[in-house]
């Protein structure tokens, strides 16, 4: 790979409170090249969404570097975008389609006649044009995230970042919007980063697959995911090849599930802290 344009190095984050401290995260190491399409998938509260937070620059790492295009991240990038996993309380009902989408590149002094040229295009791309002038509670679920998304595609970032943004969506829908997400991608060459918990979904969508161990999170493996760049859903689903790298997948996640819970347990006996003849029941800590 040529110089990554997206690099974490030793990620690590901790949070102290009521007397005691949580790893979170533990020493992440990772790259993304230009135009790269990865996903990353592990247990549930494995710390998916702390660690894209703090590749956004909206939590600060306890140790460890994040670079964007060589320039360490500090804070929010302007050549980054975030899509949220709660749409709903990303867009302003008080605003229209239109007006949700535009809002950000105001941040950018544009000029007005720029600003509604990326508005249409945005739309266009995320096949919401019809109903630019519709406010957010008017649109079902999976056309509020479309909203979302085309926020973002409009914004012209470098580096999209997605934090299971499909999570509430119903099936029929969240198929649709992968395959939309696939066609951005392919369309405007944009990098992606795609956090989800759904190991088919992560399968279908990246070319590589990073997967998380339980918290304190380390990578347990980055899969290449070596399916045909032109992918359907019934097709790439139902073809051998899907079916054993998710297999895969799925058998690291039981592993990083199945260490976690062997670890509480030396833990729980090192500090004396276990019970005898009482289970030990290991708890996730949220993201």
């Amino acid at each position: 790979m040529t110089q990554p344009l997206l690099d974490v190095a030793g990620v690590q984050k901790t949070y102290t409170g009521s007397g005691r401290t949580v790893e979170a995260v533990r020493d992440l190491t990772f790259s993304v090249g230009d135009g790269e399409l990865v996903c990353i998938v592990g247990p549930s509260g494995a710390g998916k969404t702390t660690l894209l937070k703090c590749i956004a620059g909206l939590l600060e790492p306890t140790a460890g570097t994040v670079t964007l295009a060589g320039a360490r991240v500090d804070g929010p990038p302007e050549a980054m975008a975030v899509v949220f996993q709660e749409y709903g309380r990303s867009l302003y009902p008080w605003l229209t389609v239109e007006g949700n989408v535009e809002l950000p590149l105001k941040q950018k002094k544009l000029d007005k006649a720029r600003r509604r040229e990326l508005v249409r295009d945005a739309l266009e791309a995320v096949g919401l044009a019809d109903v630019h002038s519709a406010y957010p509670w008017q649109l079902s679920g999976g056309m509020q995230q479309r909203v979302a998304i085309a926020r973002a595609v409009a914004y012209e970032p470098k580096v999209l970042l997605m934090d299971e943004p499909f999570a509430a969506v119903d099936a029929q829908t969240r198929a649709d919007l992968e395959d939309l997400i696939r066609s951005l991608w392919h369309k405007l060459g944009v990098t992606i980063l795609f956090v989800t918990h759904d190991i088919d979904e992560s399968v279908y969508l990246g070319q590589r697959v990073l997967v998380l161990s339980s918290s304190p999170t380390v990578i347990m493996e980055d899969l290449t995911i070596d399916l045909p760049d032109e992918r359907t859903q019934l097709e790439t689903r139902s073809s051998p090849r899907f079916a054993d790298l998710r297999g895969h997948v799925y058998e690291q996640i039981q592993l990083a599930k199945h260490r976690k819970g062997d670890q509480h347990q030396r833990d729980e006996v090192a500090t004396g802290s276990h019970r005898a003849g009482q289970p030990t029941v290991a708890a996730d800590p949220g993201h």
